[in-house]
């Protein structure tokens, strides 16, 4: 009996450093507990791979998504806005939002939102210009949305792009939903 007792508070003892791990690689991954975080993951070859991969990501998208790019420079976050905007029928419109901030697109009643808030200081003026009104209109895709990631909806899906050291060409593309 003594035995059987002490087995289950090792085990207790034993998950409660696993919980204890999980909740320190959490604060590692963004300061966040991350309740739920679906995840998958793209090798793309090419400016086109990235677009098409965007594309049927797009498929997926609906109103009130807020998609955050993250990457370096020229890492493939502007092609895949672009294929996001194909899916929807608007790659004819499509301009860099990077001096205006935000481009806003209309197509069969659905409404994306283009921002690049690569020249923002903080998130206070991303606050300043009303941006997260925004968020619930329609579909918001956010370049460099690391920036301004405190101001962020609870729930959000975030796309890094990552170069390949051995091909100039190839990105690492990781897309998660992220539930808090």
């Amino acid at each position: 009996m003594q035995c059987e007792l002490e087995y289950k508070q090792f085990k207790i003892a034993i998950f409660k450093e696993y919980l204890y791990a999980i909740y320190k690689f959490c604060l590692l991954f963004g300061g966040e507990l991350l309740v739920n975080m679906q995840m998958e993951k793209y090798l793309s070859n090419s400016e086109n791979e990235t677009k098409k991969i965007a594309k049927k990501f797009a498929s997926k998208l609906k109103i009130g998504d807020v998609v955050v790019l993250t990457g370096d420079l020229g890492s493939g976050k502007t092609k895949f806005t672009e294929g996001i905007l194909e899916y929807f029928d608007l790659q004819d419109e499509i301009s860099s939002p990077t001096f205006t901030i935000v481009n806003e697109y209309t197509k069969n009643d659905v409404n994306v939102y283009h921002f690049d808030v690569y020249r923002l200081e903080d998130e206070d003026e991303f606050l300043a210009i009303g941006g997260e009104e925004y968020f619930d209109k329609g579909i918001c895709i956010i370049e460099w949305g690391e920036i301004i990631k405190n101001v962020l909806p609870s729930n959000y899906i975030q796309v890094t792009f990552d170069r390949c050291l051995d091909d100039e060409n190839q990105r690492n593309i990781c897309i998660r939903r992220i539930e808090n």
